[in-house]
């Protein structure tokens, strides 16, 4: 195989954009065999900008057609698993978009059954993970070079969203269309990011707020305190009513300290003694001089990368990646199973707003299952 001939479920404004890319040559190991969607109307949209490529409406027939390798899921949350085990059930290679599912039981369900597939290749749409600011950030925390971790602090309110984002589908921030809100729509990059540079927590305390400037039943405001288990703790800020938004990323070791800002430009401080060494060697004179700007030496060294990225290129190069993994095995940037890691997190953060109290992780994932099933038949 040469290339891998990918059938797009969803002809929306994501499963057109990866059309797009494929058609323009930006993915070069990969080629469009088939696009899906249950709105027939797009039928004519993908004949005029994808002529020759068949078009289905069950996306069933599209994985009995012998006319697709893999498939990429741009379709409502609550389908990612289920599209992906029928499409690892026909020897089908399936890349979900993010979030893998909405509760971890049901993402549980397609790891465990792409565990009895492991011919095939199973991704997620993390396309953070190939920005090379970020891998840069994992690398620094990986190699020990700022220490143990005391401290993680993430504010990420860019995700500005006007009551018009809202109102364009009645599915849309709904506990029975998407599953949530922020948590589960904007911010799953972020929540990944955090577990995959900084591990995961063992507690989580959150205080979410529904509805709270936007007429939405689910979450638009978003403050989560992670307790590492080591005494080290974080904090993770999100909403979609900042309209000037911020991004800081901010990361303190025993060693020394990340911030990142804007998702463009990291600052490194390595200290030249761990914190501890410091603060028992060093005499209240010496302290006191080294307040006053008198102390012996700059106590760390500092170092400024800047990062530019091109639009669309991270989400290339996943595909890109995975094609590559169904070519010729190339190591996958974001393997499907860890999928299951950020939903863990936004579903512990969900379940400890709704019941007041802290939530310990492993997450009991019924009684979440059944507070949200709660959610979905009010709404209904």
């Amino acid at each position: 195989m040469e290339k891998v001939r990918l059938g797009i479920i969803g002809l929306g404004q994501q499963g057109s954009t990866y059309a797009n890319f494929i058609k323009e040559g930006r993915i070069p190991n990969m080629e469009l065999g088939a696009i899906c969607d249950t709105d027939t109307e797009k039928k004519k949209v993908s004949e005029e900008n994808y002529p020759n490529v068949p078009f289905y409406d069950d996306y069933k027939t599209m994985l009995e057609s012998g006319k697709v390798d893999a498939i990429i899921t741009c379709v409502p949350h609550y389908l990612h698993p289920e599209m992906g085990i029928e499409a690892l059930s026909k020897d089908i290679h399936a890349l979900l978009e993010k979030p893998a599912g909405v509760y971890t039981k049901q993402v549980q369900e397609i790891n465990e059954y792409a565990k009895t597939k492991p011919e095939l290749t199973y991704a997620i749409m993390f396309n953070q993970r190939t920005n090379e600011l970020y891998r840069k950030v994992k690398e620094i925390i990986d190699n020990g070079e700022i220490g143990a971790i005391r401290r993680t602090n993430w504010i990420i309110t860019t995700w500005w969203r006007p009551q018009a984002y809202y109102d364009q589908g009645s599915w849309r921030a709904t506990w029975d269309g998407e599953g949530g809100g922020v948590l589960v729509n904007q911010a799953p990059h972020q929540i990944d990011l955090m577990q995959w540079i900084c591990g995961m927590p063992k507690k989580v305390y959150t205080k979410a707020q529904y509805g709270y400037q936007r007429d939405i039943p689910v979450e638009d405001d978003v403050t989560t305190v992670f307790d590492y288990g080591n005494g080290a703790t974080g904090v993770f800020i999100t909403c979609t009513h900042d309209v000037m938004g911020t991004d800081r990323f901010e990361i303190l070791g025993d060693k020394g300290k990340i911030v990142v800002d804007d998702s463009k430009k990291v600052t490194i401080k390595r200290l030249h003694k761990a914190e501890n060494e410091m603060s028992n060697s060093l005499s209240w004179q010496e302290t006191m001089n080294l307040f006053k700007g008198k102390g012996p030496g700059a106590i760390y060294e500092e170092e400024v990368l800047e990062f530019e990225s091109v639009w669309g290129g991270q989400h290339a190069s996943v595909l890109e990646n995975f094609a590559a993994n169904i070519i010729d095995g190339t190591e996958l940037i974001a393997p499907g199973s860890d999928g299951i890691n950020g939903v863990t997190l936004a579903n512990a953060m969900h379940l400890s707003s709704w019941l007041g109290k802290e939530v310990d992780l492993p997450l009991d994932e019924d009684l979440y299952l059944e507070e949200l099933n709660k959610l979905r038949a009010q709404e209904k």
